[in-house]
């Protein structure tokens, strides 16, 4: 016997919530690294009207003196923090089952609310669900991803992801949680662009100045390095070149040379202030999606996640919709939604370097 509009709707909610359980969306594929880091740590935001708010201390506003005996002093009233406020951003991704396409795979529609499935028919249905929950899952992490490498102006509904948060010019005039990175100083992350590496050891010495000014605010080194495929190829032959490495391996007092064809996946086996560099394969597609001046896979970002959060609404995290049928069309839909904004609350925190 056939279907009916609500056993189909079950179908379709239980087999989505099974492959986001059994396959979370969390664990993303290998290949995005940017978006897996970023889900393994996202802090949900309770409650937004129209922003995530970061507070953030940009002064101790010191009132320090030094004074002798019955010499006056005085006192202020402190002015230490501002407000970063981020828009949040509403994502969609779904698909739809005509009662054609159903039929087609055997698969029979009924009004009749007492009707039961036959074994075959649930069989069909399972293996039609499964290719569409498969990709609709793939396709909404694919196309976030997207969005959190772009600085947000593809589109009028995007949230700002990476190109902004960490830009390639900070000293620019340009809006960034509200504040005008130009006019608050404080409010730049390091960038250092278009390095020459015709001479040995200039790449690394650059990113020392990278590293050390993502640093000194804070006192947090950056702790996750993703770069694109052609710093990563000019880092390995500048370190081969410039420096002298020696590995201890672990319960072994033998060195062991270093061997800068490891790695595995997205890691690559190179390490730069005992960071390992990840290879962000997606920075190659952004490079043929949009043609950016400064191309994506010449730059490699020192992030510090403890001030890069995935801020996703709380309740409004991959939720699971089935829409009812519109009285006149014969197809059923199936979608993922979810609410979230991209924050940091220390962007001097952050450091983006580029290869010329």
């Amino acid at each position: 016997m056939p279907f009916t509009t609500e056993q189909l709707a079950y179908a379709g909610n239980a087999a989505i919530n099974y492959f986001l359980k059994n396959d979370p969306i969390d664990q993303v594929n290998i290949n995005r690294p940017l978006i897996k880091k970023l889900m393994e740590s996202k802090k949900p935001y309770v409650g937004a009207l129209q922003y995530v708010v970061e507070h953030l201390r940009y002064s101790n506003d010191s009132n320090f003196q030094s004074y002798f005996g019955d010499q006056q002093v005085t006192y202020n009233r402190k002015r230490t923090l501002q407000q970063a406020k981020y828009t949040w951003g509403s994502f969609h991704d779904g698909f739809g089952l005509n009662e054609d396409e159903l039929a087609q795979n055997g698969i029979v529609m009924t009004d009749d609310k007492s009707s039961t499935p036959s074994e075959a028919e649930k069989v069909q249905l399972v293996n039609l669900l499964q290719e569409n929950t498969e990709t609709l899952k793939l396709g909404f992490q694919e196309n976030l991803d997207y969005m959190l490498h772009r600085d947000g102006t593809k589109s009028s509904t995007d949230i700002p992801g990476l190109d902004l948060l960490v830009s390639t010019s900070p000293l620019t005039s340009s809006t960034v949680g509200g504040l005008d990175q130009s006019v608050f100083t404080w409010w730049q992350n390091s960038a250092i662009t278009g390095i020459s590496t015709g001479t040995a050891g200039n790449l690394t010495n650059q990113m020392e100045i990278a590293w050390r000014n993502a640093t000194r605010y804070g006192g947090f080194a950056p702790d996750f390095i993703l770069a694109g495929e052609s710093f990563i190829d000019a880092y390995r032959s500048d370190a081969k070149n410039t420096v002298n490495r020696t590995v201890f391996m672990k319960d072994s007092a033998k060195p062991t040379e270093l061997d800068t064809s490891v790695g595995e996946g997205v890691r690559t086996g190179l390490y730069f202030k005992n960071v390992e560099i990840i290879w962000d394969p997606v920075m190659t597609v952004m490079d043929q999606l949009d043609g950016p001046t400064i191309p994506w896979v010449k730059r490699c970002y020192f992030l510090n996640t403890r001030f890069l959060k995935l801020r996703p609404i709380q309740g409004h995290w991959m939720v699971n919709r089935t829409p009812p049928r519109v009285y006149d069309r014969y197809v059923h839909y199936f979608a993922l939604t979810a609410k979230a904004a991209l924050t940091t609350g220390k962007r001097n925190a952050h450091a983006v370097v580029s290869i010329a």
